[in-house]
């Protein structure tokens, strides 16, 4: 959905960061970082319009950006951030999958293991 979502912007990009913040297993804020990585090279040659992202390559994004996700495992907060940059009209891609914990949520787990207490998510 979040990628539906950023399609429009994502059209005729060149190269930029897709950044999902993922809390309690769920995208909660996502968004892109514009990477202009190609000005320097249109200066040099001339080029009004460098070639962007079509919706053939956003569909390529997006599954290997789902492929990607699918090696998180066991954490359920944290941040899935996407590089691409499209050159020659190669789309390239690297993924970063960041866990995040809450310290306080382990504390409160472990003082209610100690004490024999059970938490709500395993009364469920």
């Amino acid at each position: 959905m979040a990628f539906q979502q950023m399609e429009g912007e994502l059209k005729g990009m060149s190269a930029g960061t897709i950044v999902l913040q993922v809390r309690n297993d769920i995208v909660g804020k996502f968004g892109i970082r514009h990477l202009p990585v190609d000005l320097a090279e249109r200066r040099m040659t001339g080029d009004k319009k460098p070639e962007g992202l079509t919706a053939e390559k956003i569909s390529e994004l997006r599954r290997a950006a789902v492929e990607s996700i699918k090696r998180k495992s066991s954490w359920t907060h944290g941040e899935v951030t996407y590089d691409f940059v499209l050159k020659q009209g190669k789309l390239y891609l690297s993924a970063t999958v960041e866990s995040n914990y809450n310290m306080a949520n382990v504390l409160f787990h472990l003082n209610n293991k100690r004490m024999g207490k059970r938490d709500k998510s395993s009364e469920q």
